[in-house]
């Protein structure tokens, strides 16, 4: 009698999910350890502890820990920055800064914070961070900028980049330098004192 081979069994068809299962809980691992003990704390041993990940399959997959933590936080959000186009310049930018502080002074804006002291020693997370959080945000501000000095609200002989470095970056500066308020009043007053020198006259 002939036996049957089947030539994709069982253990083949749910290897590739099998391991995406476990990628999933090391970043999942890896989230939960950066708010608990922080980035410079956590280390890969824990991440394989509590995923149940092997080291070896974790180096597999990231360099080192801070690869994992990278890729962790960005799954852990959504990146996608929302453009609030309500048809007033300086609207759109209070919306897009309140936005931005009430991030940064959650619990992933703490991770944050530390991704951008670690990015300092590691160009890899750097441009990871800019490529991924920061330009899509950035695109938002630029977005607005452009649509304010269409419709004639904003000055043209500004530069667009310092432009968004003005409104954008006190928020920056708050959450790194200083342990000022990352609110919508301040995101308001933040805005309100920009315009003074954005606005066309």
């Amino acid at each position: 009698m002939t036996k049957t081979v089947d030539p994709d069994p069982p253990a083949a068809r749910v290897g590739r999910p099998r391991s995406e299962r476990s990628r999933s809980e090391v970043l999942r691992a890896a989230s939960d350890l950066m708010r608990e003990v922080g980035l410079r704390a956590m280390t890969t041993d824990e991440i394989a502890a509590r995923s149940g990940v092997g080291k070896a399959t974790i180096y597999k997959w990231w360099p080192n820990k801070y690869a994992v933590a990278v890729e962790a936080f960005l799954a852990a959000m959504d990146t996608a920055a929302a453009d609030p186009d309500t048809g007033s310049a300086e609207r759109d930018f209070r919306l897009a800064l309140r936005g931005i502080m009430q991030f940064y002074r959650g619990p992933n804006g703490r991770v944050f914070a530390q991704l951008i002291g670690e990015a300092q020693s590691h160009p890899d997370i750097a441009a990871e961070l800019r490529h991924h959080l920061m330009q899509p945000r950035r695109e938002v501000g630029r977005a607005i900028w452009d649509r304010g000095v269409a419709r004639g609200e904003l000055r043209t002989d500004i530069d667009r980049e310092i432009a968004v470095d003005l409104v954008f970056g006190p928020a920056m500066y708050r959450l790194l330098a200083t342990d000022a308020p990352l609110d919508a009043e301040t995101a308001d007053a933040i805005v309100a004192a920009a315009m003074r020198g954005l606005a066309a006259v």
